[in-house]
């Protein structure tokens, strides 16, 4: 059984994500799923990726920005704005951006927990990425 944990989110990112984008470390739990805060400042793009093995749930907290994402034949691009719940099944193709007129900020659980480099693959995506990892 896991222990009880309790955190409270780190005032500056502590790690840049494959795609580029900023992120706080938030909690898992083992064999479950974890959880991250990532962010894109204004007007940035993400690189393109695919999931090896994990899935991501997204919460949309603030900004806005679109989410382009492509799992075999079905493509399609979402404006992202707060309140916005999405699915990124494994597999799935990707790429994000926020608006130029403010940070966006998303709240994302991996299942299962993120199991580290090599996890993410770059592919070709819509937008040429300006967020290095």
């Amino acid at each position: 059984m896991a222990a009880f944990a309790t955190l409270h989110v780190a005032a500056a990112p502590q790690a840049v994500a494959p795609d580029g984008s900023e992120v706080r470390v938030l909690l898992a739990l083992p064999q479950a799923g974890s959880m991250i805060q990532f962010e894109l400042p204004p007007g940035a793009v993400s690189a393109a990726v695919r999931h090896r093995t994990v899935q991501e749930i997204w919460f949309v907290v603030a900004g806005s920005g679109q989410l382009w994402r492509r799992q075999d034949q079905r493509e399609q691009t979402l404006d992202l704005e707060p309140g916005l719940c999405l699915t990124i099944p494994v597999g799935t193709e990707f790429q994000f951006r926020a608006s130029p007129a403010a940070r966006l900020v998303v709240l994302a659980v991996t299942m299962p927990p993120w199991p580290g480099e090599g996890e993410a693959v770059q592919v070709a995506g819509p937008w040429p990425a300006t967020a290095r990892a």
